[in-house]
């Protein structure tokens, strides 16, 4: 009985954070990528650990499974948190801070989108990358849990999930990242005809 108590708890809880996220962030999240598909602009996305394969797959999602197979364009999106060879080089080299900031400065253009997730909103090495599109006029789209921290007030649009639970907020900003992908599939399903 008590297992099964748990489970309700936890799909409670994360339901109840799910409802909770601001409707217009996401409405201005999804304007914004759809802007960038349209006008060809650079997306980075950045994170580690539960957020680095949530980068990952967000990446994939933009580059595969937001448009049709046959769509005559595709979403210029980059994981900067899949290069392990490069990530490595740079954190031995120069340090772990500067592992996304190193390769968005080689990337990354004014105009461009950085979508940065950090559950605590306060990772060094995002801050650093954030802190450095900000200053190259680089939109930040953030996905952060517990307090948003100093992510979510270098952010252009803040996705923040009101949880303290790492995992948990990890878990939603999965589920926020697919409603994303797929309600820009329904936007840019014209563009394959």
């Amino acid at each position: 009985m008590q297992l099964d108590d748990n489970i309700v708890e936890y799909l409670a809880t994360v339901n109840t954070a799910m409802r909770a996220v601001d409707r217009d962030t996401l409405a201005r999240a999804l304007d914004r990528l759809e802007t960038a598909y349209r006008e060809a602009q650079g997306v980075y996305i950045i994170g580690n650990g539960g957020s680095a394969a949530n980068a990952a797959h967000l990446a994939e999602d933009l580059a595969k499974g937001a448009l049709a197979d046959n769509a005559p364009t595709r979403f210029k999106v980059l994981s900067l948190a899949d290069n392990t060879s490069y990530i490595t080089a740079v954190a031995n080299d120069l340090g772990y801070e500067q592992v996304f900031v190193f390769q968005l400065k080689q990337f990354a253009a004014a105009g461009d989108v950085l979508i940065a997730v950090s559950g605590s909103g306060n990772s060094p090495n995002v801050l650093r990358a954030a802190e450095w599109a900000k200053d190259k006029d680089v939109d930040i789209i953030a996905f952060t849990g517990f307090d948003g921290g100093k992510l979510g007030k270098l952010a252009d649009i803040h996705v923040h999930v009101p949880l303290r639970d790492m995992c948990q907020a990890e878990a939603v900003h999965a589920v926020l990242m697919h409603m994303l992908v797929d309600l820009l599939r329904n936007r840019l399903a014209v563009e394959a005809l």
